[in-house]
């Protein structure tokens, strides 16, 4: 037994939680899609927020040194990547971080380059910005996503790219890229004067022996054209409290992020996120260290019990994340059969795979980041409802 409760599921019926908000309407229906997680929060964090109800006015605030020095312990401690307080911009999110920079660093018309498939607000971003979408599609090879790097480099050569925006740990499928892949990537983007956008946001929450490499730590000469983006909100559960945190060791870069973030008005952190990201870093380890060998356990669940009662659904076991990447394609379904079989017979919400990109199609991914009993439910409709 862990000093945590992972075990039962806190009402999030009636909070107007956007994941469960299907359920609101439906009663039946079990949510396992958006990526938050159905788990009570650390304790430390409750009480910030508690601490901060007592503060009677919640005016303008700013981000304390002691916050600046728990990231940055957090990101040398955690990850082995150390750089100057300076380098550290928080803003409110990592997606508004992604459309500050492209705004920053890109003209409208400017080709901007994503693996597919990936998290949608990437190719959404970069289209309402008005820049030019560029997918470099990922392969499957031996359960896991692979880049294929002679495409990358023709993709990046003959699209003229000015940034990329790389996903690490990938979203979805988790994959956690090793630094030989980022060393490539890294080669390839001074080859062709790119900047680098890397979403580090699930860096905590690498599983099964695998470890986070941050890409400023492959080689010191990336720091020179790179943005690193990270946040306490997806390792701790606190998303709704909006706080991020980009790295740029570059100053001129770092000159230009913030000059677009203050003509956006986006230099502003609620006084919350600010507290609860604190708490996360400076007491979270045990927390997450429990977390961890759960999210492993339950993610083992859906892999075996998929193999035996469903064998034709393909699993992408995850390295990172809590994020399971599904393909149906074997049953020979249009997307909307599949998630109409998901969602109104199996009565589960899914992301679906298409939204993901092209690649996602026939796929969905399931968020394994609830108590064993939810989980279990979900996975037993899932194979209930499938052809056999």
């Amino acid at each position: 037994m862990g000093r945590y409760n992972f075990e039962t599921a806190p009402n999030r019926l009636g909070q107007h939680t956007y994941k469960w908000k299907e359920a609101e309407e439906d009663p039946d229906v079990l949510a396992a899609w958006i990526a938050d997680m159905d788990f009570e929060v650390l304790p430390e964090i409750q009480q910030t927020v508690h601490d901060y109800a007592e503060q009677l006015v919640y005016g303008y605030t700013y981000a304390s040194e002691e916050l600046i020095q728990s990231v940055l312990d957090w990101e040398r401690e955690e990850h082995g990547y150390s750089f100057d307080k300076e380098a550290l911009v928080f803003i409110e999110g990592v997606v508004p971080a992604i459309s500050t920079a492209i705004q920053a660093f890109t003209e409208e018309g400017d080709a901007i380059l994503i693996n597919s498939p990936v998290y949608p607000p990437f190719a959404r971003t970069v289209k309402l910005n008005n820049r030019r979408l560029v997918t470099n599609s990922l392969i499957e090879r031996d359960g896991l996503f692979q880049i294929d790097f002679d495409q990358l480099e023709r993709d990046l050569a003959d699209n003229a790219v000015k940034i990329y925006v790389l996903c690490n740990p990938h979203n979805p499928g988790g994959r956690v890229w090793e630094r030989e892949v980022l060393e490539k990537i890294g080669r390839l983007c001074q080859q062709y004067d790119v900047l680098l956008v890397s979403d580090e946001i699930h860096q905590d929450l690498t599983l099964f022996g695998h470890r986070h490499a941050s890409f400023n730590t492959i080689s010191p000469d990336f720091k020179d054209f790179s943005l690193i983006l990270s946040s306490a909100t997806k390792t701790f559960n606190i998303a709704g409290t909006k706080n991020s945190y980009a790295v740029i060791e570059n100053p001129a870069l770092r000159s230009q992020f913030k000059r677009r973030q203050l003509a956006n008005n986006q230099h502003e952190i609620p006084g919350l996120g600010l507290l609860t990201t604190e708490a996360a870093y400076r007491y979270g380890r045990p927390w997450l260290s429990e977390l961890k060998a759960v999210l492993e356990e339950n993610i083992d669940f859906v892999v075996n019990y998929f193999a035996k009662e469903a064998p034709r659904l393909r699993i992408m076991k995850p390295q990172g994340t809590y994020l399971v990447w599904l393909d149906f394609s074997d049953y020979g379904l249009t997307d909307d059969q599949l998630f109409h079989l998901l969602r109104e017979e199996a009565k589960v919400v899914l992301n679906r795979g298409s939204d993901f990109g092209k690649e996602g199609k026939g796929h969905a991914r399931l968020n394994a980041a609830a108590p064993k009993s939810i989980l279990e439910e979900i996975c037993r409709r899932i194979a209930a409802a499938l052809p056999q």
